[in-house]
């Protein structure tokens, strides 16, 4: 909703769980996701494209948004960036709703692209960020 109205396109819950290496979760990590509207607009006047959220005691975070619109010949895709105060810089991921030819999905090896694909749930997407260790999430530089 922005500004009481509720944005154009399909409505769809994101949720996941942050972990550290060793797979326990990490309380209070700064999640701030932004992506385009439905339309695959960043700028669009209905739509504000911007959330952030905090993390639970067992690591799981949770927005309402809607799917987004394809930008650019890219496949429709959400932006995160978390921050942590045991983390010495910004991590910045892109979360995918399938896999298929994004330039930024292909600078990842192809053995690891489907760690950043969402999987579908009864009631939206999951998306689990790993920070280190084995299946950890691929981040980008900024």
């Amino acid at each position: 909703m922005l500004e009481g109205r509720k944005a154009p396109g399909e409505p769809i819950e994101v949720s996941g769980r942050i972990t550290q290496l060793d797979g326990r979760p990490l309380d209070n990590v700064v999640v701030e996701i932004w992506q385009a509207d439905s339309r695959g607009r960043y700028d669009a006047p209905d739509f504000c494209g911007w959330g952030r959220a905090a993390t639970d005691a067992d690591g799981l975070y949770h927005f309402r948004t809607v799917m987004p619109g394809t930008v650019d010949g890219r496949l429709a895709h959400i932006n995160f960036l978390l921050l942590y105060s045991g983390l010495m810089r910004q991590l910045q991921t892109v979360m995918f709703f399938e896999l298929g030819a994004d330039p930024v999905l292909h600078a990842v090896p192809a053995a690891r692209r489907k760690l950043l694909v969402a999987k579908r749930t009864t009631t939206g997407y999951r998306f689990d960020i790993r920070l280190r260790g084995e299946d950890e999430t691929p981040f980008y530089d900024d």
